[in-house]
C-alpha cells in the first residue's frame, strides 16, 4: 500500500454553538485517485467539535491573556464514519452522541465522505460535467470505502502534522456503511488506528451482495409481518394505495421535477425504514394519509406525494443507488443481486392488482436496489447506462485484507444486532470473529440506528469493553 501524503488544508473557520462547543469547519484537498494524482483532486469537507469552558479566573478576550496551551489544545481525535454510502453527515452539535465523547476527553471530527455532502457531491447534474458516460463510470469506481479511507489518513495526517510521534493515531467510529470503512481502514492503515468502534457494521466475508441479500430478504419477510400484525388495517389499505398507483402503469402520480414519478413498485420502498427504531409507525402514517386521501378524493395530493418522496433519499444521494451493491463486491460484478433473488422471493413480487387482489398482505421492500428505479426517480432516471455499466463492471479491488485482519492489533469494540434487517448477524459475527481482538456486544434490543436512537445505552456498553476487564 502506498504512502498517503498529508491533505492540503483549504481552510478552517471556528464558531461557537449553543450546549459549550467550539465548531470548526475544515475544507481540504485530495487527490481523486489515490494512485494516480494526474487525474485531479477533489474537496473534502469535516467539522470537528471541542468542549468550550469557561474556568473561574475566565478573563474576557479584550484582556491581556497568554496563549492557550498547544498541549491542551491536542486532544485526541476520534473521527464518525457516517452510514450510506452516499449520505453526508450532520453538524456534531446534532449527532445524539457527540456530547459523550467528548465528556470521554475526544474532540471529534465528523466527515462528508467524498461525495457527501460538501465533499465534492455526486449528484446527477454534477457527474455529468465530468464528461460522457464512460468517463462518469470510471469517475464512479473512486467513491468506495478504498477511497474513502485514504481521505481519512489524509486528513489524520494533516490534522496531526503538529503533534508528538505517539499522538498522531486517532480513533475511528463507524456507523453500518461506516463500520464497512472502518474495517477496510484496519485492513490497510492500521498504524493510524488507535481503536475502532462499530456500530451495526461489521461487513461480510463475501465478494458479491448475494448472500446478503439472501439473509436481508428473510428478515423483511418478518419485519414485514411485524408490521402488518401491529397495524392489520394496512393490509387493504397498501392494496388500494398500490393498486390506484398501478392504474396506468408506472406513470399514474408524477413527483416533484416532472419526469418522475410514484410508482407502486417505489411506494412500497418505504419499506426501507422497518429496520429502524419507529419505523414502523412513521409508514404507517403516510399509508394513512394516503388511503385517507383516496377516500376523500379518489387521488393522491401533492402534499401527501411530497411527504412520500421526503422519506426516500436515492434522488438527493444518488451513490446510494448506483455504488450500494457495488460497496460489497470484490473483484465480481453485483449484476442487480436484489433483482436477481427476487426470483426465489417471489412473495416480494408486486401481484397485478388489476386483474384480482391476493389474500395475502403486499410485502414492502427494503434496502434494495432494483433497476425499475432508474425509470420513476427523476435524478436515477438520467443515470440509467452509469448504473448499469457498474452492475456489470468486475474490476472491483480488495476492500478487506483477512490476512491483515486475523492478525489485528488495534482494538475493536462492535455493537452486532440480532434483528439487524440491513446488516445481518450471522455475516457480522462470521467477520468479528476473523478479525483478532474483535470484542462484541450482541443485543435483541435494539435495531441498526441504535448509535442515534439510543446512543447513551450502546457507547455505554462498548465502552465497558474498552474499559473493563473479562474473567
Amino acid at each position: 500500500m502506498s504512502m498517503i501524503q498529508a491533505a492540503k488544508i483549504l481552510e478552517q473557520r471556528s464558531h461557537l454553538v449553543p450546549g459549550k462547543l467550539r465548531i470548526t469547519e475544515h475544507f481540504f484537498q485530495v487527490p481523486r485517485d489515490y494512485s494516480n494524482p494526474s487525474l485531479g483532486v477533489l474537496n473534502l469537507f469535516a467539522r470537528s467539535a471541542r468542549k468550550v469552558e469557561k474556568p473561574a479566573d475566565f478573563i474576557p478576550p479584550s484582556s491581556t491573556v497568554s496563549p492557550p496551551d498547544p498541549k491542551k489544545e491536542q486532544l485526541p481525535w476520534i473521527v464518525y464514519l457516517q452510514g450510506g454510502p452516499g449520505f453526508e453527515v450532520a453538524s456534531p452539535e446534532r449527532l445524539s452522541w457527540t456530547q459523550f465523547m467528548l465528556d470521554k476527553g475526544y474532540q471529534v471530527l465528523t466527515l462528508d465522505q467524498r461525495g457527501t455532502g460538501l465533499s465534492t457531491a455526486i449528484s446527477q447534474s454534477s457527474l455529468q460535467l465530468r464528461g460522457d458516460e464512460n468517463v462518469q463510470v470510471e469517475y464512479m469506481k473512486s467513491f468506495r470505502a478504498d477511497s474513502i479511507v485514504k481521505d481519512c489518513e489524509a486528513i489524520r495526517k494533516a490534522l496531526t502534522a503538529d503533534y508528538p510521534e505517539e499522538k498522531r493515531k486517532w480513533s475511528i467510529m463507524g456507523q453500518s456503511f461506516g463500520g464497512f470503512c472502518c474495517t477496510t481502514y484496519l485492513s490497510f492503515f492500521p498504524g493510524g488506528l488507535r481503536e475502532a468502534f462499530i456500530f451495526g457494521g461489521l461487513p461480510p466475508m463475501r465478494n458479491t451482495p448475494d448472500d446478503v441479500y439472501a439473509n436481508v430478504y428473510a428478515r423483511l419477510r418478518k419485519r414485514n409481518q411485524q408490521y402488518y400484525e401491529k397495524y392489520p388495517e394496512d393490509v387493504d389499505r397498501v392494496k388500494r394505495v398500490t393498486k390506484l398507483l398501478s392504474r396506468f402503469g408506472d406513470t399514474t402520480v408524477r413527483v416533484q421535477g416532472g419526469e418522475g414519478h410514484l410508482s407502486a413498485r417505489r411506494f412500497l420502498q418505504l419499506g426501507i425504514s422497518f429496520g429502524m427504531h419507529g419505523s414502523f409507525d412513521a409508514v404507517h402514517e403516510l399509508v394513512l394519509r394516503a388511503d385517507n386521501d383516496l377516500s376523500l378524493f379518489g387521488h393522491l395530493t401533492r402534499p401527501t406525494v411530497i411527504l412520500i418522496e421526503q422519506r426516500q433519499s436515492w434522488d438527493t444521494n444518488v451513490i446510494y443507488a448506483i455504488l450500494h451493491e457495488a460497496c460489497y463486491c470484490q473483484g465480481e460484478a453485483s449484476n442487480w443481486s436484489a433483482e436477481r433473488l427476487l426470483s426465489s422471493n417471489k412473495d416480494f413480487i408486486l401481484p397485478d392488482l388489476q386483474e384480482s387482489t391476493p389474500d395475502q398482505p403486499i410485502l414492502f421492500t427494503g434496502e434494495m436496489i432494483y433497476p425499475f428505479m432508474f425509470d420513476v426517480y427523476p435524478e436515477l432516471k438520467k443515470l440509467k447506462a452509469v448504473g448499469e455499466a457498474l452492475a456489470q463492471e468486475k474490476n472491483w479491488p480488495k476492500l478487506y485484507d483477512d490476512e491483515q485482519l486475523a492478525k489485528n492489533k488495534v482494538p475493536v469494540y462492535a455493537a452486532v444486532y440480532m434483528e439487524d434487517m440491513y446488516v445481518d448477524f450471522d455475516l457480522s459475527m462470521e467477520r468479528a470473529r476473523g478479525i483478532k481482538g474483535c470484542k462484541t456486544f450482541i443485543t435483541n434490543q435494539m435495531y441498526h440506528d441504535a448509535v442515534r436512537s439510543k446512543s447513551d445505552e450502546v457507547l455505554k456498553q462498548l465502552f465497558a469493553l474498552r474499559d473493563d476487564v473479562i474473567d
